[in-house]
């Protein structure tokens, strides 16, 4: 496949700071650069994928974030601006990959965001959707209903979306595949008065016991919410930033308190040299010496001190050698006899009939060895110097 690229021009968005923004990764945008290939009649539905990233670096900005369910589906840029943005232009690279051409298209966005005049707004309400997942939440119509139905509680004169959070970016858990489980999904929003008393009802005590205990709190105002939202009350927050908060403690010196040594003063960029030679020596150097002696010491003892055999002799006592000897010599003078066994076996250890065909089977001996001649057992004439022992005669006869 030969990958192609096309660069699509740059786009404008001009996002507040402290306010919601999203942008979706339409697939039908793209599709027009990536010419269809199917055969006559059939309707391409390529699968798009995308890439987002800031200009010269691998990532997007902290405070942006991008999901894409499935390639079949559009992909969303979403997140909330911060102050320290604010007149600096943020470009992101965006591009489409063509999963079934290898072709990609591209087109950079940018971001300029704008500083509000009421940001930030002073009291800000977190919940926390059972029932959503982050993109369905992030579609506008979904987001208005939520929003419409958190002004008819709230009844403010100026409410935001400030942030959308998936669940999973909190620590949660993917859900299991039944029962069309959702993930869950925080939202924050913003208003300019304070909170109304059916948000208050979450601090009672009442309702922080039932939360303890893993029960849901008894909210009036949550039907308003109950027919498309599911709220987990007990996840709610609530933020007030016009009570301002003092940090600064008296400190109380006693034990265990170091006294006060003034504002840290960091060194100064002109810094001396040093010379670490020193450092070398005590560090490699003389443990390297060191070592090298007591190896030195060790093979003198080793090799240079031995006693060896021949002292070994003087230090033992004549007679002790003279039987180590004999015994050396006498087992060297049984095992040369045992390896020289070539006398022939005797003929009363040998077959005299084959054991199959009943035929005579000669006598087996070596070609050296003669003793044809040699009986099987001698007869008492052919034993010299035997005496002859007299034979019993018949009765009578002497």
């Amino acid at each position: 496949y030969t990958i192609l690229s096309r660069v699509h021009s740059d786009r404008n968005v001009y996002p507040s700071a402290g306010v919601l923004f999203v942008h979706v990764l339409e697939r039908e945008y793209f599709k027009g650069e990536f010419p269809p290939y199917p055969k006559p009649g059939e309707i391409s539905n390529d699968p798009i994928t995308f890439n987002t990233n800031l200009m010269g670096y691998p990532d997007r900005p902290g405070w942006l974030r991008y999901i894409q369910r499935t390639p079949y589906s559009d992909g969303v840029l979403y997140g909330s601006p911060t102050v320290e943005n604010v007149g600096k232009p943020t470009i992101i690279e965006i591009t489409a990959y063509n999963r079934r051409t290898f072709e990609t298209a591209r087109h950079n966005l940018i971001i300029n965001i704008m500083s509000a005049e009421d940001f930030p707004l002073p009291y800000q309400a977190e919940f926390f959707i059972r029932n959503m997942n982050v993109e369905e939440m992030l579609a506008s119509e979904v987001l208005g209903d939520f929003l419409g139905a958190v002004k008819n509680v709230w009844q403010p004169e100026r409410l935001n979306a400030i942030n959308i959070t998936s669940a999973l970016d909190r620590g949660g858990r993917v859900p299991l595949p039944i029962n069309d489980m959702k993930e869950g999904v925080y939202v924050m929003v913003g208003a300019d008065v304070p909170f109304s008393s059916c948000l208050r009802e979450v601090e009672n005590p009442q309702n922080q016991l039932r939360c303890s205990q893993e029960m849901e709190p008894v909210i009036t105002c949550d039907k308003k919410f109950r027919t498309q939202f599911h709220i987990d009350w007990c996840k709610i927050s609530l933020v007030d930033n016009t009570k301002q908060v003092s940090t600064f403690q008296e400190v109380i010196r006693g034990e265990g308190i170091l006294p006060d040594g003034g504002e840290y003063k960091p060194p100064s960029d002109t810094l001396k040299s040093r010379d670490y030679y020193s450092d070398f020596l005590i560090t490699l150097a003389v443990p390297s010496a060191i070592a090298l002696v007591l190896f030195l010491i060790l093979a003198y003892i080793m090799c240079c001190r031995r006693e060896g055999v021949e002292k070994r002799n003087m230090q033992t006592p004549d007679i002790q050698l003279v039987h180590h000897s004999a015994i050396q010599k006498s087992t060297k003078e049984l095992r040369d006899m045992s390896k020289n066994r070539e006398i022939a076996w005797p003929l009363s250890t040998l077959p005299v009939f084959h054991p199959v065909t009943g035929e005579i089977v000669p006598p087996l001996h070596t070609d050296s060895y003669d003793n044809t001649s040699m009986p099987l057992m001698q007869t008492q004439q052919n034993l010299p110097h035997q005496t002859r022992i007299p034979q019993q005669q018949s009765a009578g006869q002497y």
